[in-house]
């Protein structure tokens, strides 16, 4: 004989507030959230596709980023490792590399007991939803917890149950295709092994993929003339060494010396490529769509147009930094209000807009602007720029303070958002002798 349980169940409201809130990604700006979490006394969880904390940091950890240290650590966090250790702020007027900002200051915060009982290394999120409700289903949808699909370091899949989502994952496992169309590109099957992601340390660790070879650069902005300048440098070490930077348009508009970037050492980038140009140490090839990649014997061949000429370029190595997207195929069953052209929250936008602001002139925003239909659920950070090149860490910094009042109840503190950038020209990077794909 079957019992029946007669205990009072919590109502859908009730359980929805005891349930932690779900944190994707342990980067600087995933781990700031659990950081102001922590000081709102909000239960939450961490999840990072990585084998460690800030795994897409470290991939570019040879990289130095524009933005000095001022720039670079959330107050919340500061405040937590202050308490905790007496940690103290690095020269707050030098830039930092990837690799320093993880070894000084995200580990630190990362091994707080605090936070580092709550990360799940590992763990990659494969979909977000509400539980037992499609996109399509709306009664009761906001009283009922968030459902996250996720696949743990030993292969296991579960759902977890979250009464919000904060989806900091970035962007930048999700580069643009080489295509000009967008698409995959035609051909990438046949030469995948010859592409290499953004931001290559070509000086250290990948130098024997690069030495003595033909590399192209595909992309017209920072992360691309970083990866140019340390080419450049190889080849006058390693005979043999070519290299060629391959663009869409007819120059390079991202890449700036603009003297009133306060940026100082984004802002000598743009000059220092000029310069390898003009000593022959960097072909440009302009006004190149690629259509179609393909593989003879050997070398590999990019197929495009050029000035209305069908035109092939061959080459050994094809370096991707053609910039970043989001990837939004984990949230299908979330009801998203997204900007059609650059794919960043509809109301965030026209305040980041590429073709009309830089890093250092996005206002200061928060919850509301990031607010999509899908109440509770908030992309921050560089994926909530979508493809727009214009993020800087201390926008994300505050974002994430803004969202996590919100979810404190405390309406009043979410909607003072203030922030101060510093004044650029244009966005994207620089690395001094490594260099950065984003404005921080």
């Amino acid at each position: 004989m079957t019992l029946l349980d007669l205990t009072p169940r919590a109502t859908s409201v009730d359980r929805v507030s005891t349930l932690p809130v779900v944190i994707i990604g342990a980067g600087p700006i995933g781990l700031a959230a659990a950081a102001n979490l922590v000081e709102r006394g909000i239960d939450f969880v961490v999840y990072e596709s990585g084998d460690q904390i800030a795994a897409s940091v470290r991939s570019w950890g040879h990289t130095r980023l524009f933005s000095p240290w001022k720039h670079l650590v959330d107050p919340a966090s500061v405040r937590l490792l202050t308490a905790a250790t007496g940690w103290e702020l690095p020269d707050p007027e030098r830039a930092p590399t990837g690799a320093e900002l993880v070894e000084k200051y995200v580990a630190p915060l990362a091994a707080l007991p605090e936070i580092s009982t709550r990360v799940r290394l590992g763990a990659e999120v494969l979909g977000v939803t509400r539980e037992g409700m499609d996109r399509t289903r709306t009664r009761a949808r906001a009283a009922t917890p968030f459902s996250v699909r996720v696949r743990t370091a030993d292969g296991f899949v579960e759902d977890v149950a979250g009464r919000a989502v904060i989806d900091a994952s970035g962007t930048y496992l999700s580069p643009n295709s080489l295509s000009s169309s967008g698409l995959e590109l035609l051909g990438m099957d046949d030469i995948a092994d010859a592409v290499t992601p953004a931001l290559p340390d070509v000086l250290g660790r990948d130098r024997a993929r690069f030495a003595g070879r033909r590399t192209t650069v595909v992309g017209a902005g920072h992360s691309a003339a970083n990866t140019l300048l340390g080419l450049a440098r190889l080849a006058d070490e390693e005979p043999g060494t070519t290299v060629t930077w391959l663009i869409r348009n007819a120059q390079a508009v991202r890449v700036s010396s603009s003297a009133d970037d306060e940026l100082a050492d984004r802002a000598r980038l743009g000059s220092r490529v000029d310069q390898a140009v003009a000593d022959g140490r960097i072909t440009v090839l302009d006004g190149f769509e690629i259509i179609r990649a393909r593989r003879s014997d050997g070398p590999v061949e990019l197929v495009g147009h050029r000035r209305g000429e069908v035109v092939e370029h061959a080459t050994d190595v094809v370096v991707n930094a053609t910039g970043f997207r989001p990837d939004l195929d984990m949230l299908r069953e979330i009801r998203l209000e997204l900007d059609e052209i650059v794919e960043a929250p509809k109301r965030l936008a026209p305040l980041i807009d590429p073709n009309v602001h830089s890093c250092g002139t996005v206002e200061p925003h928060g919850f509301r602007e990031l607010t999509h239909p899908e109440q509770g659920f908030f992309i921050v950070g560089m994926k909530s720029y979508g493809r727009a090149p214009t993020f800087l860490l201390a926008t994300g910094y505050e974002q994430v303070r803004s969202v996590t009042a919100w979810l404190a109840g405390d309406t009043a503190s979410a909607s003072n958002v203030e922030l101060v950038l510093p004044a650029t020209g244009v966005c994207s990077t620089n690395l001094g002798d490594g260099a950065s794909s984003c404005c921080s």
